[in-house]
């Protein structure tokens, strides 16, 4: 097991184990993160093996429901013209088509799917992530990242659901995945919002949405 762990969000040391059959998961007491512990993780190779069994179409009505979570916050708060990325689409992006249908010009990128870093400049009006934030091993980085490509009154809209108590936590079905490592409490993401100057709202229980504040 790792040793002189801390919060892969915040920073802090005050963490805590929590014991799941065979894994450990490592509890922040200051942000309520909760990470797999970093020796359990997968490999690169055999978490892409994982997203390659994923079957996710773009035109499959049900994944485009599940995203339009996500969408219709841009829909709501972005009207077309507008410019957009999607950070993490996977192989099949049906947020990005579902975004250039309605008009808007939009961006992809994927690690392992879509890896040109050349859309990773701004600025965009909105930025949408749907459940990728829980694979991330070093997510603040990651989410300080997306943030400095927003621009002024620009929306960032993350979907992955969100954890609870640790009772509740033993028995989710979300931490079965084994892609699935790092796990936002809504303490995670005001934490995040303090950062960034801004109070994330929820307009769905696997939703948050940070609006950047207008330029000074």
């Amino acid at each position: 097991m790792s040793t002189d762990l801390s919060c892969p969000l915040c920073s802090s040391t005050t963490l805590y184990a929590i014991t799941c059959k065979a894994k450990t998961y490592h509890r922040c007491e200051a942000c309520k993160m909760v990470h797999l512990e970093p020796s359990q993780r997968l490999s690169d190779a055999d978490e892409k093996a994982v997203y390659d069994d994923h079957e996710n179409a773009i035109d499959d009505p049900g994944y485009r429901r599940f995203l339009s979570r996500a969408f219709d916050e841009v829909l709501a708060r972005k009207p077309v013209p507008a410019k957009g990325l999607d950070f993490g689409c996977g192989p099949g992006p049906a947020l990005v088509a579902m975004a250039r249908e309605a008009g808007y010009d939009m961006a992809q990128y994927d690690k392992y799917f879509h890896p040109d870093t050349s859309v990773l400049t701004g600025p965009y009006d909105f930025i949408t992530s749907t459940e990728v934030v829980e694979h991330l091993a070093e997510p603040l980085p990651v989410l300080d990242q997306l943030w400095s490509l927003l621009a002024p009154e620009g929306v960032l809209v993350l979907q992955t659901k969100r954890v609870l108590d640790d009772e509740r936590f033993r028995s989710w079905h979300y931490r079965n995945d084994p892609t699935h490592i790092t796990f936002f409490a809504e303490e995670s993401f005001s934490w995040l919002g303090e950062r960034w100057g801004c109070v994330p709202e929820y307009p769905h229980n696997d939703v948050v949405c940070f609006v950047k504040a207008p330029s000074e």
